[in-house]
């Protein structure tokens, strides 16, 4: 099964529905990604933060699967702003991962709590490691408007942020495209807090009038929207079914009705106060 592909602004080329690994454990890791690169994922998004490099290293090592036909993200550690710990961020995560070089490489929060502004020491740094060929495209997560005017250079090819039914952030993806940075949708299915997303009934009626289940309906709605989307889960079933989604559509008007929802309803941490 062929998924789309959508083109950053430095020309690389990024598959708009990847697995995330967020709170997968060690445990877990390496069956869940074995099991994505199995049904067809190849693109695995992963963080320092998540503890879990290794792991989908090993998946991926294990798999078989050629590298370029693989697309790996990995994202800088917040307390590793600084230039030099940002060259060792890389080179850690290079090295766990087990590759020579990743895809996208994206500052994870600006973290401006902890840390000031050393995420514009990062972004330079960043700049370096492209040029470098130890990363392929770099990018950002969690940035806002204020935090993406800060930086120097090239303009970040991605900024992976909260993005679900509840929280649709319409007028800030508007703000992102216009800029020519890919917004990219992280707790994609809304599934942290109750009432999750997922439970909705207008989400759970549009998944019976389609035949599919309703994971499948916010997924397929993510890409309609041309966002990069990456679920997650560790349970086989549901790694092959967030995956199958190119077998049907959503009407215009199905996609109004789930944007509809948006209640600005932010289920993780804020950029601005977030204390990590």
């Amino acid at each position: 099964m062929s998924v789309p592909q959508i083109t950053l602004n430095d020309g690389v080329q990024i598959p708009q529905l990847g697995f995330g690994v967020w709170q997968v454990t060690s445990d877990e890791i390496v069956p869940a990604v074995s099991k994505a690169l199995e049904v067809g994922y190849r693109h695995i998004d992963t963080a320092a933060g998540y503890q879990n490099e290794d792991g989908v290293g090993k998946a991926i090592a294990e798999s078989g699967i050629a590298r370029d036909e693989l697309f790996v993200t990995t994202k800088l550690d917040n307390p590793d702003h600084k230039r030099d710990d940002a060259r060792r961020g890389i080179e850690k995560s290079l090295s766990l991962l087990g590759l020579d070089h990743v895809d996208l490489y994206l500052i994870h929060w600006p973290s401006v709590i902890k840390h000031g502004e050393a995420y514009i020491e990062a972004w330079d740094a960043m700049q370096e490691f492209k040029a470098e060929g130890l990363v392929r495209s770099i990018g950002v997560s969690n940035f806002n408007i204020e935090h993406l005017d800060k930086l120097n250079g090239a303009v970040p090819s991605v900024n992976q942020i909260e993005i679900h039914p509840t929280f649709v952030r319409e007028d800030f993806l508007a703000q992102l495209r216009e800029r020519g940075i890919a917004p990219e949708s992280w707790s994609p299915l809304g599934n942290s807090t109750e009432p999750k997303d997922i439970d909705h009934e207008v989400i759970k009626g549009i998944a019976r009038e389609l035949g599919v289940e309703p994971a499948q309906v916010i997924i397929r709605w993510h890409l309609q929207k041309g966002l990069i989307v990456i679920p997650k889960s560790v349970t086989p079933a549901r790694i092959e079914q967030n995956f199958d989604v190119f077998g049907f559509e959503l009407s215009d008007a199905q996609v109004e009705r789930i944007t509809a929802l948006d209640a600005g309803r932010r289920m993780g941490g804020d950029p601005v106060t977030a204390t990590w």
